[in-house]
């Protein structure tokens, strides 16, 4: 009879943790996440001024008109900027297929911003990050990349530069990493902006 007693008792035990673990725990932090941080809770969510959602203020989005800064290349699913299928390429350093893809990268990057052969590219403009869902670009590639948003835009360089420092964000727990521009709340301001603006 005593063993019964202990399953009875074992059984009680994991039933009350189940409900604790599984139930009052996730409901308490649901709780306090959505009280305190709302925006946080629902996916830090940007709304454009129409109310419609243009991203998340965490994930990296793919643009190509040369009217907006562009995103570092990704290799997060087939089109990339997947976040269903975030993941990098893992190509290796010495792997031929990364060095013909940085190449054909930076002679794509030169002629899309108009740059001479002697200037010197940034490595997030010509690589993929880790998770392929980088929202940032380095501020020399978002410098490199001003005069042919402000022509696309009729905006001044000034402008530009001034916008690129607005969204301007420090590293990670103030340590861990570079400074990096926010592409899609860069390109959001932009698209606030009108040509007599400059």
């Amino acid at each position: 009879m005593q063993i019964l007693s202990e399953i009875k008792a074992a059984l009680l035990a994991t039933l009350v943790t189940g409900i604790i673990v599984c139930g009052v725990y996730p409901l308490v932090v649901w709780i306090i996440g959505f009280t305190l941080f709302p925006w946080q809770s629902e996916g830090s969510l940007v709304r454009r001024s129409d109310g419609t959602v243009a991203g998340s203020a965490l994930l990296g989005q793919a643009f190509t008109d040369p009217r907006y800064f562009h995103s570092r290349p990704s290799s997060a699913g087939p089109a990339g900027y997947d976040a269903a299928s975030s993941s990098g390429s893992n190509l290796g350093p010495t792997s031929k297929t990364l060095i013909d893809q940085v190449q054909e990268r930076v002679a794509q990057y030169r002629v899309v911003n108009g740059l001479p052969a002697d200037i010197l590219i940034p490595a997030d403009a010509v690589t993929a990050s880790g998770s392929g869902l980088d929202r940032h670009i380095s501020p020399r590639n978002a410098e490199l990349q001003a005069p042919r948003v402000a022509r696309a835009r009729g905006l001044s360089e000034a402008r530009m530069n001034e916008l690129i420092q607005r969204h301007m964000e420090g590293p990670d727990l103030v340590v861990l990493g570079e400074p990096g521009v926010n592409v899609l709340l860069l390109n959001l301001a932009l698209d606030s902006q009108e040509p007599s603006a400059n």
